[in-house]
């Protein structure tokens, strides 16, 4: 057990260390820089600073020396800096791109009055890329301007009224300034932007129209609550291998201007290991090689005791809804009166603590490189918010954690088998086989075993339930979606992809095919006759040829003047990722797809995500959202009055990111096919269809 702890401590202190050959030089860190300003100080890129500076990635403190890696410009640029702060002499400084006011006289030292005096100009032109600007000595007097002092007036102000749905993005861009500066101007929005806030955009506030500002009438702001909901905080947010301008947009909801509007380094290119500045309120998943291990103890392999779970959980649900194309109802789920018997709940999850112990490269290694033993770290976090919640709720649930010692071809599921006979419901094991193995050794004892994330169809077992809906499933929603809204189906499909192809004829009767040329490529005036003017028309759209998929966007943007059109995809599709694509474009199209998760800025939601960000400090993982939507939606099942097959019949519920609508198999067993059908809205904000 201590030896475990070790183990899961260890994670947070893993670094790579990759020194390169160039010569480097010590650079004491001020206070509240930060590593992107450092970086452009240096003319280098965040990653080649991390790179010498492992721990910087955790966080910069004041005082502290790093290893900057040198080019001729960077040296340039340090010698140049210590001239002026030293030399007494003026020097002549050119606005590289991204400096502003602010980073130019914390480079040199200077007060705002001193280079604005040096530069009449500025006062007129702001900073542009390109100028020259004198640097007057340090401590020297400002020279006198000019001008007559008719002509230094004071500035006209000029000021703006926060509305509702407005950003600091929105309005820097609509007064032509940065968001640096506005916060610069304002700083009482740096954290927050109220409804109804006045700002200052050019200018000296009077203080009386301050004070009206501040002191605005409650009924002009009725909804306080809603203001901080749309206030908008930024954070910075470094770029992973393969990401583009799309993969970007898609999680922080932003089009590719304003990406490079907040970030004009991003004008060159999405390169890996950029910091970018990006809005806090989206947050994006954390990459699974990144464990976000849980601050409690796992199961002991060797004692198999039931975890003790911490209070401070909360109860997530859905309110109930009814879809519009079928009659299913979203139930929420709440202990019913009188539901006092104990129920017992077992994970079985595969740690392989045997494993892990006898790796002779080191606990902290095999953390950082298995990514299965990090896939059910997540699964387990999120698992251990779900018992935290049932507490909460005071639930009489007992739960015990077992490890599985699963590979794909063994576990140690028969051993376990006399421990889970008397279980209620037992979430586990991960691998397709192994769960198929525990369900049929506990098929005389009528305990349901719950696949939590296998994809692989599954033999038939009456008490084994698959959480995870097949590939099969997830495509029949979207057509069973655009039947109900009585759509025009129109398929552009490349020769490739014979599968979906065969799906389709099969599956799927009653859509037309676009006819391709001789070549393999899109007859465009054949696609564009098949859509109807009197109908939404559906484009499902499958193939890998950025060619094929620039001639079908292109063909339906022109056909949006003379009818409706929606682009459809049923799986991901890695070439919609490439900066060839333009994202506008897509969400313009609203494109639409089938998802077995969600995206949802519901209060319940964004409770689970800020109790999950304070107890494992980290965000959840689409693996650990998983491990508390199976295991909660599991013991609020039992909690019904109910047996958990008779509410797999008869309920569909609806957790964080997942829904289940579980459903009797022909062969037997039960399989999910609670799948959602989202689309980006014109807001940039992906919806649920259904």
């Amino acid at each position: 057990m201590k030896y475990y702890l070790t183990l899961l401590s260890l994670v947070f202190f893993i670094s790579s260390s990759a020194f390169s050959q160039e010569k480097v030089v010590k650079y004491k860190v001020s206070s509240g820089e930060t590593i992107n300003q450092i970086a452009q100080k240096f003319k280098v890129t965040p990653y080649d600073i991390y790179k010498l500076n492992p721990d910087a990635r955790t966080g910069l403190s004041p005082n502290t020396v790093l290893l900057i890696p040198t080019t001729g410009e960077a040296k340039k640029e340090v010698s140049e800096t210590k001239t002026a702060a030293t030399s007494g002499k003026e020097i002549i400084h050119e606005v590289q791109p991204k400096e502003t006011f602010y980073s130019i006289e914390k480079k040199y030292g200077i007060s705002d009055e001193a280079l604005k005096a040096a530069n009449p100009f500025l006062e007129k032109t702001g900073v542009q890329i390109g100028q020259k600007l004198v640097i007057p000595a340090k401590g020297s007097a400002p020279k006198t301007a000019a001008k007559p002092a008719k002509e230094k007036g004071a500035e006209k102000y000029v000021y703006h009224d926060v509305q509702p749905k407005e950003t600091k993005f929105g309005i820097a861009k609509q007064y032509n300034m940065t968001v640096d500066e506005l916060e610069k101007r304002n700083p009482d929005i740096v954290s927050s932007l109220p409804v109804g806030y006045r700002l200052t955009i050019k200018g000296t506030a009077p203080k009386a129209e301050h004070v009206a500002a501040e002191t605005a009438k409650p009924a002009e702001n009725k909804k306080p609550a809603e203001s901080s909901k749309k206030a908008v905080t930024y954070m910075e947010y470094q770029v992973k291998p393969k990401e583009t301008f799309y993969s970007l947009g898609r999680v922080f909801h932003l089009s590719q201007d304003e990406l490079v509007a907040l970030n004009p380094s991003l004008s060159e290119g999405v390169k890996e290991g950029m910091v970018l500045k990006v809005p806090a309120g989206y947050i994006a998943p954390a990459p699974i090689i990144a464990a976000q291990v849980p601050s409690e103890k796992p199961a002991d392999s060797s004692v198999n005791k039931p975890v003790e779970s911490t209070g401070g959980g909360i109860k997530i649900v859905d309110k109930v809804k009814s879809t519009e194309n079928e009659n299913v109802e979203i139930v929420e789920l709440t202990k019913k009166r009188g539901v006092n018997e104990r129920k017992k709940v077992v994970l079985l999850l595969p740690f392989n603590m045997a494993k892990v112990q006898s790796d002779t490269s080191g606990t902290a290694n095999r953390i950082k490189n298995d990514k299965f033993l990090n896939m059910t770290l997540d699964f387990y976090s999120g698992a251990l918010m779900a018992i935290d919640s049932a507490k909460t709720l005071k639930l009489p649930i007992d739960v015990a954690i077992y490890d599985s010692q699963e590979t794909k071809t063994t576990s140690s599921i028969v051993s376990l088998v006399p421990k889970l006979q008397d279980a209620d419901a037992v979430i586990g094991p991960f691998y397709q086989n192994n769960a198929e193995v525990a369900a049929n050794m506990l098929s005389s004892s009528n305990v349901p075993v719950i696949s939590p994330l296998s994809k692989d169809s599954a033999n038939p077992i009456d008490n084994l339930y698959q959480t995870v809906p097949a590939n099969d499933v997830i495509r029949n929603a979207v057509f069973d979606f655009m039947r109900s809204k009585n759509g025009n189906i129109i398929a552009v499909v490349d020769k490739k992809k014979e599968s979906v192809i065969n799906y389709i004829k099969q599956n799927q009767k009653g859509v037309a095919f676009a006819s391709l040329t001789e070549t393999g490529g899109l007859d465009v005036a054949n696609l564009k006759s098949l859509l109807l003017p009197n109908r939404m028309n559906y484009v499902v759209m499958e193939t890998g040829n950025t060619a094929m998929v620039k001639a079908t966007i292109k063909a339906l943007l022109d056909s949006q003047k003379t009818c409706q059109v929606q682009l459809v995809i049923l799986e991901p599709n890695s070439t919609l990722d490439t900066d060839e694509i333009s994202f506008d474009n897509l969400v313009k199209l609203k494109l639409m797809y089938p998802s077995v998760t969600r995206e949802s800025d519901e209060q319940p939601v964004l409770i689970y995500e800020k109790q999950y960000r304070l107890k494992n400090k980290a965000n959840p993982t689409t693996y650990a959202t998983r491990g508390f939507d199976v295991t909660f939606d599991t013991m609020m099942r039992l909690m019904q009055g109910k047996t958990f097959q008779e509410t797999a019949d008869l309920m569909t519920t609806q957790q964080v990111d997942n829904k289940f609508q579980y459903y009797r198999k022909e062969d037997g067993g039960h399989a999910n096919k609670g799948v959602y059908i989202l689309y980006y809205d014109t807001d940039l904000t992906l919806k649920v269809a259904n």
